[in-house]
């Protein structure tokens, strides 16, 4: 199948050129202003837009600048066309994150030479990204396996948190909640990082972790150090291959997803905002499966009811209340996930009853 290249120009010569010299490799769809790209956006993604900067209304720069602000816009190569190419307006493309510039007017054949280069190097970028996608996956899996193998108690813990990390996330981009913030995140990214939120229990010993009983004083201490032990860990990972964004989330998710809003929490102590982001949104995700689920401990695990009561209790004490707000307004799909999980993993007690 071709690849569906946008022309965005206002200028017809230049819409009709660009056309006759792509129109036998490509699926081509010339478009008179940034207005029109945008309507056409929500029916079809092109491979590649060829964008011109000098557009009346909406030129180039702002265009630019719209689509790098939507998720699922913002990875499309846009090269500018453009006859006013100096060093400046080359600067600012680049920083706002344009592929290239092709100088107006342009020959066919250069055109489609350097389309032809740009698809061939976004393809295997593309093709190159999903490879190590997969592998960061398949390793995250792996580990927050031995993790979960390693807590007999928390079966299914780091995949429902997980799960209930994404739906809180994403109900908290709906109600515009943290919007700058959240909008420099990438939600598959961020989501799958949080499954490492527990893996500074490996550093826990074995007879601390599964013991049957309530811990002492001394060994809930131990317990504790798990937070800053995830962050070790993941630090190690990160002084080897670099400062990656799911490595970053991940470390931010181990360490500080036991702060609390009033300080209360570990293990620093951390107040409001100055708790990440990550923290915020995990200590809801986190306290409530673990309170649903029974752990040696725990005399029992909470009903539904109870720990939704107590999370809402706790806006402004335990949780920020803009994220108990959200969480508000999907608790619902929250017990979905767990009866879901119930429902396949029937080894699980009934989070309903005190037994």
């Amino acid at each position: 199948m071709p690849k569906t290249i946008f022309v965005v120009d206002d200028n017809d010569t230049n819409l009709s050129t660009a056309e006759q010299a792509l129109e036998e490799q490509y699926q081509m769809m010339t478009l008179p202003s940034a207005a029109a790209m945008f309507e056409l956006l929500e029916e079809v993604i092109p491979d590649l837009i060829l964008l011109d900067i000098e557009m009346p209304v909406m030129d180039g720069f702002e265009a630019l600048r719209s689509l790098k602000e939507h998720e699922e816009y913002r990875d499309i190569p846009v090269v500018f066309l453009t006859s006013m190419v100096d060093a400046a307006v080359e600067a600012k493309g680049f920083e706002m994150g344009v592929t290239d510039f092709i100088a107006k007017p342009f020959s066919a054949p250069v055109l489609q030479n350097r389309i032809r280069s740009h698809l061939n190097i976004e393809g295997l970028i593309r093709e190159r990204t999903a490879e190590l996608e997969r592998l960061r996956n398949g390793l995250v899996f792996i580990l927050a396996d031995i993790v979960e193998n390693r807590d007999k108690a928390t079966g299914g813990h780091i995949e429902r948190t997980s799960e209930y990390v994404r739906i809180l996330t994403s109900e908290m981009v709906e109600r515009g909640i943290y919007a700058d913030e959240i909008s420099a995140l990438d939600l598959e990214t961020f989501t799958s990082a949080a499954r490492l939120h527990d893996v500074g229990k490996l550093a826990i010993p074995d007879t601390i972790l599964n013991k049957l009983g309530a811990l002492t004083l001394e060994e809930f201490e131990m317990v504790k150090t798990h937070t800053v032990a995830g962050e070790r860990i993941i630090e190690k990972v990160l002084a080897r291959i670099g400062d990656l964004a799911f490595l970053h989330n991940a470390k931010l998710f181990a360490g500080s997803h036991h702060e609390r809003w009033d300080g209360s929490g570990y293990p620093r102590g951390l107040k409001e905002m100055n708790i990440p982001l990550q923290g915020r949104i995990l200590a809801i995700a986190d306290l409530y499966d673990a309170l649903l689920s029974d752990r040696p401990y725990y005399k029992k695990a909470f009903t539904e009811k109870e720990v939704i009561g107590l999370i809402l209790d706790n806006a402004g004490k335990m949780f920020d209340p803009l994220i108990v707000e959200a969480f508000s307004g999907v608790k619902e799909r929250f017990s979905e996930v767990l009866h879901a999980y119930i429902h396949e993993a029937p080894v699980l007690h009934d989070v309903n009853t005190h037994k």
